[in-house]
């Protein structure tokens, strides 16, 4: 026998934020509720049972399709941030950064796809936490501990009263409701402390809740904090991709001549390339080598604190007053070390030796001579702060008749103080060689000595401080009107405002331009850009006092591959290179914002009864919005101003041949409006990569129609065995289009390019064909299908103490089709990189996932192991003639153990990445160049738990 919610039939609101937090609420507290009136045995369900019952009927009562986490599915379970958790949900991936949850995807699309409301009001959180910042409407889960919510619902099919803006999902986050607790003072704490195997520290985690309710139920109050305090480590190699280019000499045979026709070699710079008489030049110009090979290590530090408060007021069984608070901090310094060598933009020096080729077009080994060999040291500081306030009033006017009046403010401001680089370089290093015949785990042997101070120079200073703030106000009424039994009318009007600004800086400069005197101290006078050699001046004297050395631990580097070199002390290298005194100028094409103010409305109509001798509930309706969108960029002078209007109607049907069993289908128009960074008018220059973007803020929104049907048994209390397949019709799907050119003839002022980049450092490549020009157009649309498979039960079968066991699997699978024009390789050495047009899936899509979990309960000992694997996807559109890059399949392992000393204090260990799985990052879909391949470590938490 299993303990229900009480059902409110078609006045459930699974889409009003208000009364899905109620019912997630009372899904909390499901263990303390009335049985059904046909049961005669009362059967107490507690913990992890009970928040699981609680979650499925959040599922059973609502007619559209919906997945929810209620409670302990959250608290309890070993998730760093709510993105983990949010990955046991059917039809949910997420990407990781840093080893922790970062983004999610639905049903395959993007988390550009997915809105997020945080107790009703839609909401956008940025952080900067990896290499790259988020400066899109994707939501970053990690800036949240997962302790701070009591219930997750994941809403998979639209409705017209639900919020619009996706394709994949909308996902609710709601915080405390008092007034659904016990009367009286609740208190709840838990500590644990955090180890991570790979970087040998433990970090604090701890989190407590306080709360009231009057005697009398009519008030209530809560107060919520977490805080979390790690350090990891992301240790692995890197190649930052691979590219074609023409070299000095291959195995001692020039490349370059003084005349087109002579055969007199030029070295190093300058000359005119033998294109077609010497094979061996023209076979290592066509084949792909790693632009920067490396190994190195990531340090993260993160402080992660988070606060929620709640008020409710409930005078009468008519009236309730809300209102509620969200409070977040989530600092994170990353710091970079790495041993490299820079083929890219440096190819025409390097003489290669030994070269190995594969069957894919690869050199995958050589030895390199007059090499540029790098060390660098980078550290970036960013503090993410979220707040949210909104309120809310429920009201019924009559017995027949209510509103719910909604509105708030949120802001999440990221700021990046510090982004700092500092590099050593050896530019005419000998005898390097690196050996990717094992793609994951390459060796890389510097010939020449990287921890003699005296073979460096200090070339390069680096400074990006920047900030992304998100601003959103919401205002909502909806009303419903009970017209008779089993009809219900809903109309509502909601009015918002998003506001994204960009701002970005930099203080970016190389030690030395074409000779003349330094550009940071004016102390030393430079060699021009054409020398070579050790007598070379192209930056400051390498000293033991501006540097340190690392060592490499934990990367798996098979023998032979160099472990140990000299890299930058960044407190005395900047105070050195005074670079923090530097004035910051703008970095022009990161400058940019855009306001979006939408208003609209919606007519829904919910209905249930019997047709034809079969049960069944439905909501039908439309929705209506005209968004006003304004977009700026510094390097335009007037923002660009534009308006688009979309009617979305929707249609939700459950049918119930059996008590226990629905049969759901939906069909709706959706809409996703274009990604931030698109709309952005005017355009940005990438002077290390040859790579211009221009933006189109006359976008169309990405449209589509979606259709699902799915089949649910709820076959014995806490258990259901479901099938859903759903299919999305993307109408309109903007695409990138690329072509070569100069960036000369794109108008575009060299100011736009970072003063530190080759082609800033050498102006006569600006007016080379090498520029990749990049935009964004409507393009002709997209397809996506799939299906969802879920069981989840406990093993009451079993007898004796396996009776306490229980399961929970589910598997997605997904297909899509978007066509996509990409750069392919160079057919001539030093050519143009052609247009290839492809057919290919969804960037972000998986088209397998699997999660696991099998848990054991008894009254004092829970435990608890999970797996999740995601396959393979192609990631985003890539460069330098590689078509797509992407990761590649992951499997990740955690678990728990609880044990409840008394009824006030529980025990705990969890785990999370047992396998320590590497993330495993390529380049090519077509040949899987290798672009990463990291690690994280294990994380263990040991801890203890009270309520009272």
């Amino acid at each position: 026998m299993r303990v229900t919610l009480c059902r409110r039939g078609a006045r459930l609101l699974a889409a009003t934020s208000a009364l899905v937090i109620a019912t997630a609420a009372q899904a909390q507290d499901a263990q303390t509720a009335e049985p059904a009136a046909e049961e005669t045995e009362e059967v107490v369900v507690s913990g992890f049972r009970a928040s699981l019952d609680a979650a499925l009927n959040v599922k059973r009562d609502s007619v559209a399709a919906v997945d929810a986490i209620v409670a302990e599915d959250i608290a309890k379970f070993p998730d760093q941030n709510l993105a983990e958790s949010l990955q046991r949900i059917p039809g949910i991936a997420i990407q990781r950064d840093g080893g922790e949850g970062r983004a999610i995807t639905v049903r395959g699309l993007g988390s550009q796809f997915t809105r997020v409301r945080v107790n009703g009001l839609e909401t956008i959180t940025t952080s900067h936490d990896g290499a790259a910042s988020n400066r899109d409407r994707a939501f970053d889960f990690n800036v949240f501990a997962s302790e701070l919510f009591s219930s997750i619902v994941v809403h998979k099919t639209a409705s017209a009263d639900l919020d619009e803006g996706s394709l994949g999902a909308v996902v609710d986050l709601n915080t405390g409701n008092p007034l659904k607790g016990k009367e009286g003072l609740t208190f709840a704490a838990s500590a644990q402390g955090s180890y991570n195997d790979l970087s040998d520290t433990w970090g604090p985690r701890v989190a407590g809740l306080l709360a009231w309710k009057s005697p009398d139920g009519t008030l209530g109050a809560s107060i919520s904090a977490a805080y979390q305090k790690t350090r990891t480590k992301e240790i692995g190699n890197n190649t930052v991709r691979w590219a074609q280019a023409r070299f000095d000499s291959v195995d001692g045979v020039p490349c370059w001549t003084t005349t087109a026709t002579s055969g007199i070699g030029v070295p190093n710079s300058g000359g005119v390339y033998t294109n077609g008489r010497v094979a061996a030049c023209d076979r290592a110009a066509l084949a792909f080598h790693p632009r920067i090979p490396r190994y190195g290590e990531v340090t993260h530090y993160r402080e992660r604190l988070g606060l929620t408060g709640s008020i409710q007021w409930s005078p009468s069984d008519a009236t309730k007053i809300s209102i509620d608070g969200l409070y977040s901090k989530f600092k994170a310094d990353r710091r970079e070390k790495w041993g490299e060598v820079l083929l890219r933009s440096n190819e025409r020096s390097i003489d290669v030796v030994n070269p190995v080729y594969d069957d894919n077009g690869n050199m995958i080994a050589a030895t390199l001579n007059d090499a540029w060999v790098r060390t660098e040291h980078f550290l970036k500081k960013t503090e993410t702060e979220f707040y949210q306030i909104g309120a809310s009033w429920d009201q019924d006017v009559t017995d027949n008749f209510r509103f719910t009046l909604l509105g708030g403010f949120s802001k999440s401001d990221a700021q990046v103080p510090v982004e700092t680089t500092i590099v050593f370089d050896d530019r005419d290093a000998q005898g390097y060689s690196y050996d990717y015949r094992n793609m994951d785990f390459p060796t890389l042997t510097f010939g020449t000595s990287v921890t003699t101070p005296g073979n460096f120079q200090l070339a390069e200073i680096r400074d990006r401080p920047s900030s992304v703030v998100n601003k959103f106000k919401t205002a909502q009424l909806r009303t419903e009107w009970d017209v008779t039994e089993g009809f219900t009318v809903k109309a509502g009007a909601v009015w918002r405002r998003y506001d994204f600004d960009v701002t970005a800086f930099t203080r970016d400069t190389a030690v030395c331009g074409n000779g003349g005197v330094d550009r940071v101290l004016g102390t030393i006078t430079c060699s021009p850009s054409s020398a070579f050699g050790p007598t070379a001046i192209y930056g400051f004297p390498v000293t033991s006092a501006l540097s340190e050395l690392f060592t490499l631990r934990g990367a798996d580097a098979p023998s032979g591959t160099t472990t140990q070199w000299l890299i930058p002390n960044l407190a005395a290298a900047t105070d050195y290179t005074r670079l923090y005194s530097r004035t910051a100028t703008p970095d022009l094409g990161n400058n940019r914002g855009v306001r979006e103010e939408t208003a609209g409305g919606y007519l829904q109509f919910d209905a249930k009864g019997e047709l034809l001798g079969l049960e069944y509930a439905l909501n039908a309706g439309i929705r209506y919005v005209r968004t006003d969108q304004t977009s700026y960029a510094i390097t335009n002078v007037a923002p660009v101003e534009r308006d688009y209007e979309d009617w979305l109607p929707a249609l939700n049907v459950a049918f119930y041949p059996h008590k226990d069993v629905i049969v759901r289908g939906a069909i709706a128009k959706v809409m996703t409006r274009p990604s931030l960074g698109n709309l952005t008018p005017g355009g940005s220059a990438d002077g290390f990569n040859y790579r211009i973007t221009r933006g189109n803020p006359d976008l169309l929104p990405f449209r589509a129609t979606n259709f699902d049907v799915a089949v649910e048994w709820y076959f014995a209390p806490q258990s259901i065995f479901s099938v859903a397949l759903f299919k999305k019709n993307v109408e309109s799907f903007p695409v990138a289009t690329s072509v070569s050119g100069t960036f000369t003839e794109t108008g575009l002022s060299p100011s736009l390019l970072n003063p530190s980049s080759p082609a800033a450092l050498n102006p006569a490549q600006q007016s080379q064909p090498i520029w990749t020009i990049s935009t964004t157009g409507n393009g002709t649309g997209a397809s996506l299908k799939g299906a969802e498979i879920a069981l989840q039960a406990p093993f009451k079968f079993l007898p004796g103490f396996l009776s306490n066991f229980g399961g929970i699997v589910n598997a997605t699978f997904v297909d899509s089709s978007a066509v996509y024009t990409q750069q392919g390789p160079a057919t001539t050495p030093g050519g143009a990189l052609p247009n290839v047009t492809r057919e290919d899936t969804l960037y972000g899509l998986s088209k397998k996932q699997f999660n696991a979990t099998l848990y054991y309960e008894d009254s004092r000992f829970s435990a608890r192991a999970s797996v999740s694997y995601r396959d393979g996807f192609n990631d985003a559109g890539s460069a330098t003639g590689n078509i797509f890059e992407g990761y590649a399949p992951i499997t990740n392992v955690d678990a728990s153990i609880r044990y409840k000393v008394t009824d006030y204090l529980e025990l705990s260990v969890e785990g999370t990445n047992l396998t320590d799985a590497y993330r495993e990052r390529w380049v090519d879909v077509d040949v899987r160049r290798n672009y990463e391949n990291n690690h994280f470590g294990r994380t263990i938490l040991v801890g203890a738990r009270v309520k009272m």
